[in-house]
């Protein structure tokens, strides 16, 4: 695999909603104007949900409300109109040359495009009316709805990816044929939609066939599932997998949950990508959370595994869920066209961008064997090192973003390659913003006092030199 299946930061955006006009979808050009902020923070890999046109048919409403309004624009994630499906554009964006345009001003930025490959369709879908065959019949002749308990998705059919031989064979293809579509544009990149809903031999076919012409072309599961069918999927062939990071808050899940990713029996084919949120999943800490909340998570995610990600909106610390009971957002994105404050002098963007640069500095953030866990002697302080030859990281992060914590922290100081009483210069590179160097100090020996107040700094990520 090329480096960008084990090591990269991705950035998400519904492209509709990267204009200035809340009344309406941005277009790609216009979309084009947000590149330059989102390189600027570090992010090198740029995530795309669905461009493809829309269905009108049982439309979601705001907040997946069963009535939709004449100018609501639906969710991109029920595919097809009269316009066309998977291989076409959705027109309120701009057509085919458009979207080679903003393929090309994105890697200009130094951004690579990744797209989403999500095999559902709207009823408005060509396929429903070609190839009637390819889908779940109920007893009364209707086609049947995507449900996945308690959310019910009235608007997209799923796909029977099992019918007769013949039928197939032809869906099988045809999917190949979307893939061979985007890559012959340019997209190396897919993220893929609920994987563990298809069956694992449409995967053990489908990624040879892509990779047997093009190599390079890197898969992430979007499979929140059970662990066996998410190890299962890895060993398949996908290039890394969304995880459980999102519901892992306390030291001890952390440790326990990274330590199986490193170390267990599925480290040699499961390569996690850490997201603190997605469109679909607003948790744990995150929910009405404060600023520190966002920063802890950026800061865990980022340097605990070797790829990461965050869906925009992030760094304005969207914080209002759904309902008590329910992960998504309040007034989901899914549904509607969004405009943000992109210049919000509170937003989290410089610290999105030190992180990136710290990961970009240091070879020892690129692989997830060399982690090492340190112990406190408080429950809320997580202490862990990475180190790769000389270049060594030592990570402590408060857990709690409302109160402030002191703690010894116990060094393990064999994995930082030091010796017993070798005194060392920790630099904490997190502070070492625009103009600053940074804050210094001398420690010494393994056992070392740390205080952090989550209104000042969430953490220390400490560049250690032996002196």
């Amino acid at each position: 695999d090329r480096p960008a299946a084990r090591f990269a930061a991705w950035y998400e955006i519904f492209p509709r909603s990267q204009g200035t006009d809340p009344t309406r979808s941005a277009t790609f050009r216009e979309a084009e104007a947000r590149l330059p902020a989102i390189a600027a923070m570090g992010f090198d890999t740029l995530y795309m949900t669905p461009i493809h046109p829309i269905g009108h048919t049982k439309r979601k409403g705001p907040n997946n409300s069963l009535v939709a309004g004449p100018n609501d624009p639906g969710s991109p994630y029920a595919t097809g109109n009269e316009f066309g499906g998977h291989d076409a554009i959705a027109p309120e964006l701009g057509t085919l040359q458009d979207f080679r345009h903003f393929l090309g001003a994105a890697r200009e930025s130094g951004l690579e495009l990744a797209m989403d490959f999500a095999i559902q369709v709207s009823p408005d879908h060509p396929w429903v009316t070609e190839h009637p065959e390819w889908f779940h019949h109920l007893p009364d002749g209707t086609i049947r709805y995507a449900e996945n308990p308690p959310k019910r998705y009235q608007d997209i059919h799923p796909i029977n990816f099992w019918p007769e031989e013949e039928a197939r064979l032809a869906l099988w293809n045809a999917c190949h044929e979307i893939l061979e579509f985007w890559i012959g544009h340019g997209v190396r990149i897919f993220r893929v939609d609920n994987p563990h809903t298809k069956p694992l031999a449409f995967w053990a076919w489908l990624l040879p066939e892509v990779w047997a012409d093009h190599p390079d072309v890197v898969f992430l599961a979007e499979a929140f599932t059970h662990p066996a069918m998410m190890h299962e999927l890895a060993a398949i062939g996908f290039s890394q997998s969304y995880t459980y990071f999102t519901w892992r808050t306390s030291a001890y899940e952390l440790r326990s949950y990274v330590e199986e990713l490193a170390f267990g029996p599925h480290a040699a084919t499961f390569r996690p990508n850490f997201w603190p949120n997605t469109p679909d999943i607003l948790s744990g800490p995150l929910r009405n959370g404060p600023r520190a909340a966002f920063e802890i998570r950026a800061v865990l995610a980022s340097l605990l595994a070797p790829s990461w990600g965050v869906y925009s909106g992030f760094e304005l610390c969207e914080n209002s869920p759904a309902s008590p009971d329910n992960e998504e957002y309040h007034d989901s994105e899914k549904y509607r066209i969004v405009e943000r404050d992109w210049t919000d002098p509170d937003s989290l963007a410089p610290l999105l961008r030190r992180l990136n640069e710290i990961r970009r500095a240091h070879r020892s953030v690129g692989r997830l064997d060399n982690i090492r866990f340190h112990d406190t002697e408080d429950p809320d302080v997580l202490a862990f090192s990475r180190r790769d030859g000389e270049d060594v990281l030592l990570v402590v992060v408060n857990l709690d973003p409302h109160v402030p914590h002191e703690t010894m922290v116990r060094l393990d100081l064999g994995a930082l390659g030091l010796a017993d009483g070798q005194r060392f210069d920790v630099h904490d590179e997190l502070s070492a913003l625009v103009g600053e160097s940074g804050d210094r100090w001398t420690w010494n020996g393994w056992h070392n006092y740390v205080r952090l107040d989550p209104a000042e700094r969430v953490g220390h990520v400490f560049a250690v030199t032996a002196l």
